[in-house]
């Protein structure tokens, strides 16, 4: 089965074939950098991040870019905010730093693959304005008052992507923008001036202090006067600076297909004459009770919150547990399930594991468990094939962990081809596409960890041999308090942390 893609601009599910058989371009918008990222933004990067490993294990070479936007009326409103002994911020360049730092962190912190790069609109100011300046010259945009403004109307597609006539459009931007534009629905490129002091007021939260009363922002010099780039400008520019004119992938949030993606659509394909994007990918709401998870409404957990509470395999388990076009609504109960599934699957890696290197695996012993890999190895594919549905490919590791057990609690001596291509696809599929760690700490806290626990189950089988049953019990359950599990086999006692 070849790839199939949900594709938004043309409604149908795809045969992908990318511009360059070898390699995939790929950009997904990233966040505005005005508050901490939460478990909904986290999603998106999961399910990016799962996209990006498996178009890698499909044989393709992947350019994967991910915008910062660092420059944004709801990063000025938060200058001057009281945090601890200082400002959060001085100036809104201070304010997006303190926010990239959290976010670069919270990705590491996910098992997230690199991007090739994190651009930031503040270092993308001369490309924007050259993308500007070409849609004036070609007759696409026109000069407003020190602003710019893109003109819909000598744009026929515009409305392609979200299936919008003009006519349907409201106005977009700001209300005093209405006077400077031709067409309600034109869309500011160059914003003349700074933050306006009603912007500021529209984003602060009157329940914090602030240092500063009436930030602008920074600006820059432009041939149309000093002012700051539009929102979708930004993106244009640094796909096609770090990506190509046209792209293969483009990937966003659902709640983003109107203005922001038709809008980039406009204003690229109007400058290039190339179509933008081949494929348009939508990631669908992560809600909270009722509503979005989102920064604006407040209603979020932060990432870093999260992953301490939960732990990074569970928070994986739990976004695989959706596809990503599909609406997934946080909840305790989800989450349990999620760390229970994650536990699962773990344990059963683990068994594979030590069974295949003990002396109990022989070599010419066969099991149904080689016919089950091989079931969930398709399985896999054809789910992952079928537009990311990482659902079923999550089943269908789920079903394989339960082969796995079946086998090892049924059989005398263990089918050890079947062992290691279990344990093989587990690390393929598991860790290679849909990112989860089986313990593969490499800065060796682990193993120092595993000695201690294996001093501490010497001691104890001591104490079991000396007939010291009490004491070797408190043992076991002063291990049980520290998280470590202990099942005593034939074999001797075998743990997990």
């Amino acid at each position: 089965m070849t790839l199939r893609l949900s594709n938004t601009l043309s409604g149908e599910r795809e045969t992908f074939e990318p511009a360059d058989p070898d390699d995939v371009l790929l950009y997904y918008c990233g966040l505005t950098v005005s508050d901490e990222a939460h478990l909904g933004h986290a999603r998106s990067w999961v399910h990016v991040d799962v996209i990006h490993r498996w178009l890698e294990h499909l044989g393709y070479g992947v350019r994967h870019v991910e915008n910062i936007t660092d420059v944004n009326e709801k990063i000025v409103a938060r200058v001057g905010e009281r945090a601890g002994d200082g400002p959060l911020g001085k100036d809104e360049s201070g304010v997006a730093r303190e926010f990239i730092r959290q976010l670069l962190a919270d990705m590491r912190s996910l098992n997230l693959q690199r991007a090739e790069v994190y651009p930031r609109v503040s270092e993308h100011i001369s490309e924007i304005v050259d993308l500007v300046r070409t849609l004036i010259e070609k007759g696409y945009a026109y000069e407003s008052n020190g602003s710019v403004y893109f003109d819909v109307a000598e744009f026929p597609d515009y409305g392609k992507l979200s299936n919008q006539s003009i006519d349907d459009v409201e106005a977009q931007g700001a209300e005093d923008e209405r006077s400077e534009k031709r067409n309600p629905a034109d869309f500011a490129l160059w914003k003349a001036g700074g933050v306006s002091e009603a912007a500021v007021k529209e984003h602060r939260n009157e329940d914090r202090e602030y240092d500063a009363d009436n930030p602008t922002g920074e600006t820059w010099d432009s041939p149309w006067g000093e002012g700051r780039p539009g929102w979708h400008i930004e993106c244009s520019a640094m796909s096609m600076t770090h990506l190509d004119d046209s792209i293969d992938i483009h990937i966003g949030g659902r709640d983003l297909v109107f203005p922001h993606h038709e809008n980039e659509i406009a204003q690229s394909e109007a400058a290039t004459g190339k179509q933008f994007a081949r494929y348009w990918l939508h990631a669908d709401l992560f809600e909270m009770g009722d509503e979005k998870m989102s920064s604006s409404l407040g209603n979020f957990i932060p990432v870093s919150e999260a992953v301490e509470r939960f732990g990074v395999n569970p928070l994986r388990m739990f976004f695989a547990s959706a596809s990503y076009n599909s609406t997934q609504t946080y909840s305790e109960a989800a989450i349990d399930e999620a760390i229970e599934r994650w536990e699962r699957l773990e344990a059963a890696y683990d068994r594979v594991v030590s069974a295949a290197d003990s002396p109990d695996a022989r070599t010419k012993v066969e099991s149904p468990l080689r016919e089950s890999v091989e079931d969930a190895r398709s399985s896999f594919t054809d789910a992952m094939n079928d537009d990311f549905n990482t659902r079923e490919a999550l089943a269908a590791l789920l079903e394989l962990a339960g082969a796995a057990n079946r086998h090892l609690d049924g059989a005398d001596r263990y089918d050890y081809r079947g062992l290691r291509r279990t344990a093989e696809t587990f690390e393929a599929f598991g860790e290679g596409v849909l990112g989860f760690d089986f313990g593969g700490d490499t800065d060796g806290e682990a193993t120092l960890a595993g000695e201690l626990v294996e001093l501490v189950l010497k001691l104890r089988e001591s104490e079991r041999e000396a007939g010291n049953y009490g004491r070797a019990d408190e043992l076991r359950n002063d291990l049980e308090a520290l998280g470590v599990e202990v099942q005593d086999t034939d074999n001797g006692p075998e743990y997990r942390l």
